[in-house]
């Protein structure tokens, strides 16, 4: 099995809100683009929106409190047990995630009261360092 190789983590800053829609509904007015940070995911069973916490209004389903490591990229689809090696060290030390995947790059996210915790164990394996957005 090859090894993953050691991977850069940028903290990003922004606290982020998961918001759950049902598959029906539509696109609501808050959901604006032009934002620094935003994943829409529609299924059959529901709509996931994430983004900053300040642009989800209060009356909307969401959890919020969830900060962001990005996986510094581009990663090559070939790539394999990046998240794994994320998720795993996490899930060991009880570290619950929401991950997410884009085009050119992996997301983890965490509870802002796990920050600490995931920080350190990700730095074990990883270089963990401050972000932007």
């Amino acid at each position: 099995m090859a090894e993953t190789p050691r991977l850069t983590l940028s903290l990003m800053t922004e606290t982020l809100a998961v918001a759950r829609m049902a598959p029906g509904d539509v696109p609501p007015a808050w959901l604006d683009f032009s934002i620094s940070f935003l994943s829409v995911t529609r299924t059959a069973d529901e709509i996931s929106i994430v983004a900053p916490e300040s642009a989800v209004p209060d009356r909307v389903r969401a959890e919020r409190g969830w900060r962001a490591f990005k996986v510094e990229g581009p990663l090559d689809f070939s790539m394999t047990g990046v998240l794994a090696s994320i998720a795993g060290p996490l899930a060991e030390a009880g570290v619950p995630i929401f991950a997410l995947s884009t085009y050119d790059t992996d997301y983890v996210l965490v509870r802002g009261g796990d920050l600490g915790r995931a920080r350190e164990v990700l730095a074990r394996t990883h270089r963990v360092q401050r972000g932007s957005g």
